[in-house]
């Protein structure tokens, strides 16, 4: 049994389907931090079902409170391509966060075993999705858990940390995954459509075109290199 971050994005999707197809039951876990995108929670439900989740938790945790980033504060989403440093899409601590509350929940669960979807090679520059981040909250879980120090350690899996966004689409075809239920835009237009232009967007796209698999996302804009 594992606990795996589903966030409803294109990584996590293909991280719980690789849980999946390696046998592990499937605990779901999402958090509701009032992110601009909460479409993304439709399509986490979405895919929680579609990979036979046999629990399926979206947790309230409103991040909007701190504010400091572009997906809880009113604060412009960039459009104008992915540049150098560290963006202000990036959520301050969201992925220490996020893997705390699911190696509460593992604990209580009995699990052992956590699956995020960092990638380290296409990414928007978060420091939180480094081999290092993921290395270090792995030692952190031994040492504050009762679990870790009763000697029963925990495993972070992060199966997509070195692949290209091109390497995780052709893991989800080779998974069999329909990569139309995820979603993945920060700033959705009005139509319920991924904008084509904020740094997501321009990543899955390029992921798609350089994998040579036809995009099922809906566009306003067509996302540019």
């Amino acid at each position: 049994m594992a606990v795996v971050l589903v966030s409803g994005g294109l990584d996590s999707m293909i991280s719980a389907a690789s849980a999946k197809a390696a046998g592990y039951r499937v605990l779901a876990l999402s958090v509701d931090y009032n992110q601009r995108h909460k479409v993304e929670l439709a399509a986490a439900a979405r895919v929680a079902e579609a990979l036979g989740a046999e629990r399926h938790i979206v947790l309230p945790l409103d991040l909007s409170a701190f504010g400091g980033s572009a997906l809880t504060a009113d604060i412009d989403v960039p459009k104008d391509g992915v540049q150098p440093g560290i963006p202000v899409t990036y959520v301050p601590a969201r992925n220490t966060i996020f893997l705390s509350l699911a190696l509460g929940w593992a604990e209580a669960a009995g699990a052992r075993d956590l699956f995020i979807g960092v990638n380290a090679l296409d990414y928007s520059g978060y420091p939180d999705c480094r081999p290092e981040f993921i290395a270090a909250f792995e030692g952190l879980a031994e040492i504050a858990t009762k679990a870790g120090v009763e000697g029963q350690p925990f495993k972070i899996h992060a199966p997509l940390q070195h692949m290209t966004k091109a390497d995780i689409v052709r893991e989800g075809t080779r998974l069999g995954v329909d990569m139309g239920l995820s979603w993945s835009c920060y700033d959705p237009t009005p139509e319920g459509l991924h904008c084509g232009e904020c740094d997501s967007c321009r990543l899955r796209s390029k992921g798609f075109e350089e994998a040579g698999i036809p995009d099922p996302t809906a566009y306003a804009v067509k996302p540019q290199g």
